[in-house]
């Protein structure tokens, strides 16, 4: 029996992050909705939360293995909790200029993503000590993630409108401080989680080799870039989805911020289902086949549904049904990268696939509120499911999507493989999402966004697939 502490405290550590988060994702896009009446400002907070979280995931692998992992998960957490603890107090004290709240948010992405990175490459590390399996370990780090963003949605809700949503980014800052106390604390006496001594000094060059490496191998596994491209799309509609369409449609039809959080909490008891069936029964069956299924059914109804009707019952089954479909994507596809990623290059590559499976999502935000403004809520729902179904098609149609069920690349031993050595496919978000996949949809690196893979997690993504 091995020590399993330490994965434990990441879990825990996870998923009150995550449920934080959850906060943020409903508080502020109803934030700006409250204070402003605008949905193109609600557009443009989310795309200055998401953009420094693709820069951060662009440049940040290496930066990762040298603090290490446990550090890096730490720091992020307290500098997300100052950010998002200063929005309400600013706002109390009349110093909440509309700049300041897109600079704080912009802080908060940026800070999130590299904790998000070094809590997910840890996985495999922390399943060995603790004696389990990796397939188990990550269907339960998504299992976790995806019930906190339930718990966090629900209470979201219920803090929006009983105590408004200044109560409820306080609660989201408290969180980032618990998870940060956790790492701390429980992640102790695990090599990878410590610096790499090894490394060479910091140079410029040595550092853009170090990055080069990880998209190499990325740019080199035509499953790896299949799934990064596909989830890309997905993590962009999704923030499009819970920063701008879905509180408008919440306040135009639904009764307000307490459907968004009853929404969501659906969303995520579906994907937690799902994660937790995936990892009971799952090895049972073809990836592929799941995969392909599931990743259709994930995302795009719900827009269709949004688009169709003004009642909650329809979408409210929408949702929970696609959660499940959801929730099976991410083991899936953290199990194939991990199997395949050479732990040296880990960090590196998964933050590689992080850029790439959320590079969309700035503008899926920014794009979902000028489509409300120019087209109606109707228009830019129809819009953004059209795209979001044309993506999930992606396994159907290209033939790297038929390595998903090769095994682990074996490698020599004292070999350490090269990113242009990299065996063939595959690995994989994205918050649908990554996801997030809000920022901070509290995965990891390629997850489908809050509907699917990808990391991620989770801007507001309550579930981004990630690859």
């Amino acid at each position: 029996m091995g020590n399993r502490t330490p994965l434990v405290a990441t879990l825990a550590a996870n998923s009150v992050s995550t449920a934080g988060t959850s906060l943020t994702l409903i508080g502020v896009p109803w934030f700006v909705l409250e204070t402003t009446g605008s949905a193109a400002r609600a557009g443009v907070v989310a795309f200055c939360a998401t953009l420094p979280i693709v820069v951060a995931a662009l440049i940040g692998g290496p930066v990762i293995d040298r603090i290490g992992r446990r550090r890096t998960a730490v720091a992020s957490d307290a500098v997300c909790a100052s950010a998002i603890a200063a929005i309400p107090l600013l706002h109390f004290a009349g110093a909440l200029d509309f700049w300041v709240l897109c600079a704080l948010m912009a802080l908060n992405g940026f800070a999130h993503t590299p904790g998000n990175t070094a809590r997910y490459v840890l996985i495999p590390d922390l399943a060995e000590h603790a004696g389990t399996t990796l397939p188990r370990a990550a269907s339960l780090f998504d299992a976790v993630s995806r019930g906190a963003r339930m718990v966090g949605a629900a209470l979201a809700g219920v803090l929006i409108a009983f105590a408004g949503a200044e109560t409820a980014l306080l609660l989201d800052a408290a969180t980032f401080g618990l998870s940060a106390l956790l790492v701390a604390a429980g992640v102790r006496g695990v090599r990878a989680a410590e610096p790499r001594k090894a490394e060479a000094p910091v140079s410029l060059r040595g550092y853009g080799t170090e990055l080069r490496e990880g998209y190499t191998y990325v740019l080199g596994n035509r499953l790896l870039l299949a799934a990064v491209v596909m989830v890309m799309f997905m993590n962009g509609t999704d923030q499009g989805w819970y920063a701008v369409l879905l509180p408008v449609h919440a306040e135009a039809e639904l009764g307000g911020a307490t459907a968004i959080g009853l929404l969501t909490a659906l969303f995520g008891a579906g994907g937690l289902t799902g994660a937790l069936l995936y990892g009971a029964v799952g090895h049972r069956f073809s990836r592929r086949a799941v995969f392909t299924v599931c990743v259709v059914l994930c995302g795009a109804p719900r827009f269709l549904v949004a688009a169709a009707t003004g009642t909650t019952l329809p979408l409210a089954v929408t949702m929970l049904l696609g959660g499940i479909a959801g929730g099976v994507l991410n083991p899936i596809l953290t199990t194939v990268v991990h199997e395949q990623v050479p732990d040296r290059l880990r960090s590196r590559v998964s933050g590689a696939l992080t850029a790439g499976s959320e590079f969309a999502m700035p503008l899926g935000g920014l794009a979902a509120g000028l489509l409300v403004e120019g087209a109606g809520a109707t228009g830019a729902l129809l819009a953004m499911g059209g795209v979001y179904f044309l993506a999930t098609l992606s396994p159907l149609v290209f033939p790297s999507w038929r390595t998903l069920d090769d095994g682990p690349v074996a490698e020599k031993a004292g070999d350490d493989p090269k990113p242009d050595e990299s065996p063939a496919p595959p690995p994989p978000v994205s918050g649908s999402a990554p996801s997030p996949a809000p920022p901070g949809s509290g995965s990891g690196p390629t997850q489908v966004s809050s509907s699917g893979p990808f990391r991620p997690t989770g801007g507001p993504s309550a579930s981004r697939p990630r690859p």
